[in-house]
């Protein structure tokens, strides 16, 4: 192999791995996370991107107030209900679904989707499935970087920087 052929292996195999390491989402600036909880034996289980603050205005600046957001990062949340549930007291049937949301300042709605793809660049208001509007929080505790929380009585919160939204699955 002559020189020209080994910077050229040596390029190949440089972009390869520089590429492959762009793919694995734990690498991501916001990376994957879970929570899962069962309720009433009903398993509730939501995946999502982290992202962080790291410096920026959240709220009404990064996401802004009154439009759809992923809630999260990368790829579209999801929401998987092992059996059919009440969320806020309306019925949900069993199913995987996209989780979407409208922050606002004193309240934020929640949208469950049947449509799961990257973003919210693909969300259709017409696959909804499901919307609920729920009270935002301030909370005196900073949050880094976003997190889902699912407990055993099936309050499912979504805490960033210093807010938090709470709703109710059964």
């Amino acid at each position: 192999m002559n020189t020209k052929q080994f910077l050229f292996s040596l390029a190949f195999v440089a972009t390869a791995l520089i590429v492959n390491a762009q793919d694995d989402p734990a690498k991501r600036p916001s990376p994957p996370a879970q929570a899962s909880a069962k309720v009433n034996g009903k398993t509730i289980t939501i995946n999502y991107s982290q992202p962080s603050v790291n410096g920026r205005e959240v709220w009404g600046k990064l996401v802004p107030y009154g439009q759809v957001w992923r809630t999260g990062a990368n790829e579209t949340t999801s929401i998987n209900f092992s059996d059919d549930v009440k969320l806020e007291g309306k019925p949900l049937a069993k199913g995987k679904y996209a989780l979407f949301t409208i922050p606002n300042e004193k309240d934020w709605t929640i949208i469950i989707n049947k449509t799961i793809k990257w973003g919210a660049f693909s969300y259709k208001q017409d696959e909804d499935v499901l919307r609920v509007t729920v009270p935002a929080k301030k909370t005196k505790d900073f949050t880094e970087k976003m997190a889902f929380t699912v407990s055993p009585k099936g309050v499912v919160s979504l805490t960033w920087a210093n807010e938090k939204v709470d709703f109710k699955v059964q």
